[in-house]
């Protein structure tokens, strides 16, 4: 049988979201969507950063990653949203319920975007297409936003037809369109080739997709080392990865980011973890859990993952102490190529009140830590999880210039 995989994107999705908010909740006539627009600026990790913008927006070439600064200097006057993260979470689970309605297999692959494995469900939904066009269409109507759905045989092309033309559109890219709509397009736009690939690319007289998928793929490995092989393969119309749905509550906890630029500067990818660490404790002591298993993950610019796990001395839901043993593996992973995705997960959840067995050699006062970590959970469920922010997290990774 076929496989048959969509991609599901939400267009311009915090601002979406922060519209239709607007409008539906406050009562507001104007749709920033409509407008010079973007969100941006008060997460920790991503202070002063552009995190989405508007359609109009992008004709001033406002770009997401960029410095709130950098963007003021293309339109002085362009109206700036601070995030709600609040409302993001809760518009992300309302868009993740509404896919897991009509496929057994839901990968989230961040809070606005996922993969479905859609294989044999046309006996329930119809045709790909006529699916695609029931999903995009309820979630518009029941939600307000729109998405842009792409449709093949595998992750990687089902994630190049959603990046066609937006928004609120359904395209496909079956292996045998791969011709016509993929090859003509520059290299630029296939999936993980970066500037810096680019430009090799170029210097081999590769400008294509097409022209990429025709190059002898020993010479992209003497240029471009493993990473040479993966493009080849992907300007191709090679994958093989499987949809993957999150693990069941409970077995679990994790989080994960995708990082607007590559981060090459180990204090600047620790401090993520930090705020990883923060989420994730947070959420096992609010399911009353202490992990006894902490591992690290990293993806990097190339579409390489790597991960690294150890047992903790014991099971725990203390930030700095899940935060201390996230270092010392990434320490151990990381090999210094450039970052693009970092997580951490956790496993061997205990809900039983656990006595943690003392060391004669450790004088950490774990009391006092678990005072702190639940003094601070109070302010955030009252004030916003942006309302404490340690001071370790204020100063955001920045792009490593030219």
């Amino acid at each position: 049988m076929k496989r048959v995989i969509f991609h599901i994107d939400v267009n311009s999705a915090f601002l979406s979201w922060e519209a239709v908010y607007r409008m539906r909740h406050l009562g507001e006539e104007t749709d920033l969507r409509e407008q010079v627009a973007a969100v941006g600026g008060d997460l920790a990790m991503r202070h002063g950063i552009i995190l989405a913008k508007s359609i109009p927006a992008k004709r001033y070439h406002i770009r997401t990653g960029e410095s709130i600064l950098e963007a003021r200097q293309k339109c002085p006057d362009f109206l700036l949203v601070p995030p709600n993260y609040r409302l993001y979470e809760k518009c992300s689970r309302a868009f993740m319920e509404i896919l897991r309605t009509y496929a057994p297999a839901v990968e989230p692959y961040s809070v606005d975007e996922a993969f479905m494995d859609m294989t044999g469900t046309e006996g329930l939904w119809g045709s790909p297409i006529a699916a695609a066009d029931r999903i995009r269409n309820q979630i518009r109507e029941e939600l307000g936003f729109t998405v842009n759905v792409g449709i093949s045989e595998n992750k990687l092309l089902a994630k190049m037809a959603g990046d066609f033309q937006k928004p609120d559109r359904v395209h496909t890219l079956w292996k045998e369109e791969i011709p016509e709509k993929m090859w003509p397009l520059p290299v630029s736009d296939l999936f993980f080739v970066g500037r810096a690939a680019e430009r090799t690319l170029a210097l081999l007289g590769i400008r294509t997709i097409g022209e990429l998928a025709a190059a002898d793929p020993r010479l992209l490995k003497a240029h471009l080392k493993k990473h040479g092989e993966r493009i080849w393969e992907f300007a191709n119309g090679m994958d093989s990865s499987a949809v993957e749905p999150l693990l069941p509550p409970g077995k679990g906890y994790g989080n994960s980011v995708t990082l607007p630029f590559d981060v090459e500067d180990a204090q600047a990818a620790k401090r993520v973890l930090l705020s990883l660490s923060e989420t994730v404790g947070g959420r096992l002591r609010e399911a009353g859990g202490r992990a006894q298993v902490l591992s690290v993950g990293i993806r990097d610019f190339a579409l390489r993952d790597a991960s690294h796990q150890a047992a903790l001395p014991a099971a725990t839901n203390i930030t700095t102490e899940l935060y201390r043993c996230a270092s010392r593996l990434f320490d151990q992973l990381w090999d210094g190529t450039p970052i693009r995705k970092l997580g951490i997960h956790t496993g061997h959840i205990r809900y039983d009140a656990a006595v943690r067995q003392q060391s004669l050699f450790d004088g950490t006062d774990y009391q006092k830590l678990e005072r702190m970590d639940a003094a601070a959970d109070r302010i955030r469920s009252r004030y916003g999880k942006c309302s404490l922010v340690r001071a370790a997290l204020l100063e955001p990774p920045r792009a490593k210039k030219d």
